[in-house]
Order: C-alpha cells, then sequence, then structure tokens
C-alpha cells in the first residue's frame, strides 16, 4: 500500500506499511476489525505464511475463510465453525425425516381415497393400516399410521446460530 494510510494490520502491528505488504490488498485500513479477530485467532505470523504459499488469484477466498472461522472460534472457542456446520446439518436432518413423514402421510391418504374398503383396527378407530412395497426385500408389508391428528409435531424453532 505505501500511501497515506496503513492496511488495517500494519495499523494494528503498528509497523510502516510497505509497497509489497501482503495484508494490505485483503485487510483496508476502514475494517480494522478484520484484521484484528484473524490476528488473534490465527496470529500474523501464520496469516502471511499462509497467503505467501497461496496463489495471488486464491488469497481473497482465504481470506474470506480465515475471518469467518477466525469469528466462528471467537463465539465458540471448542467447536469454530465445526459447531455451525453440526448444527445446520441437524436441522437438515430433522427437516428430512419431517418431509418423509409428511411425503408418508400423504402417501397414505392417497391410497386411502383410491382403495376406500382399507382394513381399519377395531380397536383403534384412528389407526389404520395400509399395504405397502417393502423396500428391503420387494415383499409387501403392513405400515400401520395414526390420523395426522393423533401425529405431535414441533413448531420449525427459529435460532440464531451467532447469539
Amino acid at each position: 500500500m505505501g500511501g497515506n494510510s496503513p492496511c488495517a494490520s500494519c495499523k494494528l502491528l503498528r509497523r510502516r506499511c510497505a509497497k509489497d505488504c501482503i495484508f494490505a490488498p485483503y485487510f483496508p485500513p476502514d475494517d480494522p476489525q478484520k484484521f484484528a479477530i484473524v490476528h488473534k485467532v490465527f496470529g500474523a505470523s501464520n496469516v502471511s505464511k499462509m497467503l505467501q504459499e497461496l496463489p495471488v488469484h486464491q488469497r481473497a477466498d482465504a481470506v474470506s475463510s480465515l475471518v469467518y472461522e477466525a469469528n466462528a472460534r471467537v463465539r465458540d472457542p471448542v467447536y469454530g465453525c465445526v459447531g455451525a456446520i453440526s448444527f445446520l446439518q441437524n436441522q437438515v436432518s430433522q427437516l428430512q425425516m419431517q418431509l418423509a413423514v409428511a411425503q408418508t402421510e400423504i402417501l397414505c391418504i392417497q391410497m386411502q381415497q383410491d382403495q376406500p374398503s382399507l382394513p381399519n383396527n377395531p380397536m383403534d378407530p384412528d389407526e389404520k393400516s395400509i399395504l405397502l412395497p417393502n423396500n428391503i426385500n420387494n415383499h409387501p408389508q403392513f405400515i400401520n399410521y395414526a390420523s395426522s391428528s393423533n401425529v405431535i409435531q414441533e413448531p420449525l424453532k427459529r435460532e440464531s446460530l451467532w447469539t
């Protein structure tokens, strides 16, 4: 950079910003917090080494990743961004399960409408049995399901990953 204002890293480290400063293109002086958090987690020397080992066209993406990981580490020192990824994977898994349940209920309702003489369990008027193919050994099997009024459904929880 070498101009009037040093980059955020040189300013934080209290040194003169050289023309060939490796940090200057990625840590502008108007965003000092960006370098401060990366420096706190990784250290200036390590970040410098990482950037020098990368081709110039990949450095901006690397800095973006470092900033993301550093922010995640400050919020969650043990798991960092892995905690956020695990949370999201768990949420996707739960939503896939809810989708499978909903698709099964739709299929059961459609089959019930196509075959109105399905056997009902005399012990429980809300329980129905239908004949579905078994994907494991291609033999049909009975599946019992409760009517949708008996299914307990949790509303989707909206949680922030960063609070």
